[in-house]
């Protein structure tokens, strides 16, 4: 069997992880070399030196590509480098159109770096077929899909964006951010995506322990061109960091299928709850895109934001009564992890733009984690409760 015929649980484990040919070593060795020795002047074993290759980072990006059902696969130091990366694919005069709601530092990279750069940016609701082909121009080069989207877990119909925009020009580069979705749930490369992005530090690692980003492609074109920028900016991850996320990648199936059972347990138990206004979740049939979560991901991960009833006052509250939880800004590794958009990862985002998204102080994002499922729901339930009991009172004081 070859190994694309493999399942993905089989290509996460050996995939770019073959066994030393020297030692026999089941686990390839790291390695920190920064430099290659060369049979002669420019003849070498196809690494010359580790910014431009290094065994254990190509290892890892071979790994990703299969996941993402890609075949080229290039890392850089962190997701917003690898955003840069991309973004440097175009030139000044280029316009890019991103979905509105963006992960905030994207929204922030667009709007005040590429900016200064010549890049002007339009951030529509790209689900909006008819928005999305009144927007494109003539120097449209780009546009950026995250789905769902960080953090009202708004869907975007992959497939049916990029016929739309490939009926208006095939040149049009579309790039979807997957790093909600992992590639175990979501691949958007087979529903014609050019790029696809991931942010490693996320799911793909899974222990908050590494901060690294990737980009997979079929493109050839495109994967050459990632990776001149690649050598000559210099963004690359670390070969531990790479090391390290090979062997989370190895449990990534496992995990994510613990994450999902957790999370739509946690799901249904908010969207009963009498504290809770909305539950932004796409595996729930009150999700307004429950249908499109179905046809186009094979799961519905683990990432969630609810609305909760009160002020900012009763988030914060909240919050600070989780005891399982952990308040912190990032998201999918094994812990539950939960934080406010709106001063935490979304800050940079204009307030204006955040109250259009819905992105409010009683709108929480929350990462569920492998724990216990009994005791996730039991924690939520005790600090939403905790945070009603002092609205209640500050209530009663101001009357």
């Amino acid at each position: 069997m070859s190994e694309e015929n493999f399942g993905f649980a089989t290509r996460a484990i050996h995939v770019g992880q073959e066994p030393d040919p020297v030692t026999g070593a089941v686990i390839p060795a790291l390695s920190l070399a920064t430099t290659f020795k060369q049979s002669a002047a420019g003849v070498h074993t196809g690494f010359e030196y580790s910014r431009t290759g290094n065994p254990t980072r190509n290892g890892f990006e071979k790994a990703v590509a299969s996941l993402e059902c890609a075949k080229y696969g290039i890392a850089f130091s962190s997701g917003s480098a690898t955003t840069a990366a991309i973004i440097n694919l175009l030139k000044s005069g280029d316009h890019v159109i991103s979905i509105d709601d963006v992960y905030g530092g994207t929204n922030r990279f667009l709007s005040r770096v590429a900016n200064t750069q010549g890049i002007e940016t339009s951030f529509i609701d790209i689900s909006d077929s008819e928005l999305l082909k009144s927007t494109i121009k003539s120097n449209t080069k780009l546009i950026w899909i995250e789905t769902p989207t960080n953090p009202t877990m708004k869907m975007v119909d992959i497939e049916a964006i990029v016929k739309t925009v490939k009926s208006i020009n095939n040149e049009i580069i579309v790039v979807v951010d997957n790093t909600f979705m992992s590639p175990y749930f979501q691949n958007p490369i087979t529903f014609g995506a050019d790029i696809c992005v991931n942010s490693i530090s996320k799911y793909i690692n899974g222990h908050s322990d590494v901060i690294m980003g990737i980009a997979v492609t079929n493109n050839e074109k495109i994967n050459e061109r990632l990776h001149f920028i690649q050598n000559s900016v210099g963004a690359i991850p670390s070969p531990f960091d790479c090391y390290l996320a090979n062997r989370g990648v190895k449990t990534l199936a496992v995990r994510m299928r613990q994450h999902e059972k957790n999370a739509l347990a946690v799901a249904k138990f908010l969207e009963a709850h009498p504290l809770v206004e909305e539950v932004y979740y796409p595996g729930l049939e009150s999700h307004p895109q429950h249908e499109l979560a179905k046809k186009q991901m094979k799961g519905f991960g683990a990432m969630m934001s609810i609305r909760i009833k009160g002020n900012l006052d009763t988030s914060n509250k909240f919050l600070s009564s989780l005891k399982i939880f952990t308040l912190a800004e990032s998201l999918g590794g094994v812990e539950c992890l939960c934080e406010l958009p709106c001063v935490m990862t979304h800050a940079a985002v204009p307030p204006e733009q955040r109250a259009k998204l819905g992105i409010t102080d009683t709108l929480i994002r929350l990462s569920v984690g492998i724990e216990e499922t009994e005791d996730i729901i039991n924690d939520l339930d005790q600090a939403l409760k905790l945070a009603n009991e002092v609205s209640n009172k500050k209530r009663k004081m101001n009357h």
